[in-house]
């Protein structure tokens, strides 16, 4: 099972930052999830939310601007995939209107970074299926009455084919009859949201392929 530090590791510093990625490298995850948006001034920047501290949309500002208002340097997409090249990237794109800038930059290190691409925005991960063969992944924060569509179409092509191979899963949503739906479609089940010591020994027994966890030192010891 791989096991990916959700926004980096941000117990003592703050989320999504340089500083979070490497306090997770030296726990020794496989990988870090992070969030993409869009600054201002055309910067794929590394924010979760929505907001400033001060209400204001993170389009609406600069990275400079953002970063004086959060109190700590916000990081490019560049910059963390230079500084921790050997990790896996779960690059998590919030807006739509992230794509296009986003792949620009991800196309310089296609072949060079192990990269998955997700979103709750299944229409967008159908637009980076459509435009490039990176791996892509949906994001699921409900329980769905089946298997989203992209899935099932995805299911008749060989793995080696698939730009859409994985489901992320909320963890207080996981429904065993759907992980083995998909395991039986050979598509990965991922899942995020777990936070006690009992998920993740909960997620070795239902045989994850991958967890998104804040808290990577909860997995039992033997992954």
């Amino acid at each position: 099972m791989l096991v990916l530090a959700h926004r980096g590791y941000h117990q003592d510093v703050p989320e999504n930052t340089l500083e979070a990625f490497a306090a997770a490298t030296k726990l020794g995850v496989d990988g870090i999830e992070t969030d993409l948006r869009l600054s201002a001034d055309r910067q794929i920047v590394l924010y979760h939310d929505r907001l400033a501290p001060d209400g204001r949309p993170i389009e609406g500002l600069s990275r400079a601007e953002l970063a004086r208002l959060a109190g700590h340097p916000v990081p490019t997409l560049s910059e963390a995939l230079d500084a921790q090249p050997d990790l896996l990237w779960n690059l998590e794109i919030k807006t739509p209107e992230v794509v296009a800038a986003a792949l620009q930059i991800i196309a310089g290190y296609h072949g060079r970074r192990r990269l998955l691409i997700t979103s709750f925005w299944h229409n967008v991960v159908a637009a980076v299926r459509s435009r490039t063969d990176l791996p892509c992944g949906l994001l699921e924060a409900n329980r769905p009455a089946e298997l989203s569509p992209l899935i099932l179409e995805q299911a008749v092509r060989p793995p080696a084919a698939r730009a859409i191979g994985t489901i992320v899963w909320s963890f207080e949503m996981i429904d065993v009859e759907l992980l083995a739906e998909a395991r039986a479609r050979d598509i990965q089940n991922w899942a995020y949201g777990l936070h006690t010591p009992a998920d993740h020994q909960r997620a070795v027994e239902l045989q994850l392929d991958a967890v998104i966890t804040d808290r990577p030192e909860f997995m039992p010891s033997a992954r």
